[in-house]
């Protein structure tokens, strides 16, 4: 289904520097009690913040900023190297305060936006990021509750690895595999074991294991 935004201008965005394009998707969500207070925040000259999109619980489709601009939305960090995120993304909000299941009409119309993104602007799954991905420790969104794996199979995100690592677990390691899937953002052993498990293994808990390495290892 071809998605038809319903445009709410925010005045919170600038050009991408050095003539950057969209190569990266981060998908965050609003943390805000509605869709309409996070449109209020996201369109205040007062909050410094934006994003291209965000869609309601309902499954409607806001745009705030123009695709070719640089909108505001994902602050300090890194993703393959990339520092800049800002200006080599574009940013997805969804109507969801971080601790409940994401409504079926909201990922209907995120699967439907990002296939149009995906091909209007050439890029490929693995470019579609959560916030903490590329700001690990200091963002967690979209948390635990949201379905990457429904994604995946969709063909709208990385698929994760599915071979199994048979070595003793070491930091060293696990953190060569990590920078290599993308994590690049500086940050220590622990954050960076936090932010791959909120992506692939969110009810995961202690110490570093095997299994934390199988969705950083090519798939079969």
């Amino acid at each position: 289904m071809r998605v038809k935004p319903i445009w709410r201008p925010s005045p919170n965005f600038g050009i991408r520097r050095g003539d950057a394009r969209p190569e990266l998707i981060v998908i965050h969500h609003t943390a805000m009690k509605s869709c309409d207070a996070a449109l209020e925040r996201l369109c205040d000259p007062a909050s410094e913040v934006s994003a291209h999109f965000l869609i309601s619980e309902k499954g409607e489709v806001f745009q705030m900023v123009e695709e070719h601009a640089r909108a505001w939305h994902a602050g300090q960090g890194s993703w393959k190297g990339i520092t800049d995120v800002n200006s080599h993304s574009i940013g997805i909000e969804l109507d969801n305060y971080g601790n409940t299941a994401f409504s079926e009409s909201l990922l209907v119309a995120l699967e439907n936006l990002l296939q149009e993104l995906l091909k209007r602007h050439g890029i490929v799954p693995d470019g579609v990021i959560g916030h903490s991905d590329m700001a690990p420790g200091r963002k967690f969104d979209p948390g635990p509750h949201f379905d990457w794996k429904r994604l995946e199979q969709k063909g709208l995100a990385g698929k994760r690895g599915t071979l199994r690592f048979d070595a003793e677990p070491n930091t060293a390691t696990f953190r060569e595999l990590a920078q290599s899937a993308g994590y690049t953002a500086d940050v220590d052993d622990e954050t960076l074991l936090e932010a791959v498990r909120l992506r692939f293994r969110p009810s995961a808990t202690g110490p570093l294991a095997a299994d934390d390495y199988s969705p950083l290892m090519p798939t079969t």
